[in-house]
């Protein structure tokens, strides 16, 4: 399995725990949780998909990240 590939598979198996997590409620969309595993996801899926010098899925990973920092901006400065 190539790095492009493991990071690839990682990133989007968390992104995709934190969407069957809030699915299922197991996971809050506003929980601390919720909004780790879409980031560490989008950052894997992002450098996988630049190893695969694929534009697309750098420009749709990179998104996905940025929303998850602003994600958990709100999500702490909702708590204080």
């Amino acid at each position: 399995m190539s790095q492009a590939t493991l990071f690839s598979a990682l990133g989007v198996s968390l992104i995709l725990l934190a969407f069957l997590g809030s699915s299922f409620k197991k996971i809050a969309q506003d929980s601390l949780a919720y909004w780790l595993l879409n980031l560490g996801g989008g950052v894997l899926a992002t450098i996988g998909a630049a190893l695969m010098q694929s534009v697309p899925f750098v420009v749709l990973e990179s998104v996905w990240t940025v929303a998850s920092v602003v994600g958990l901006v709100k999500f702490f400065a909702k708590r204080k």
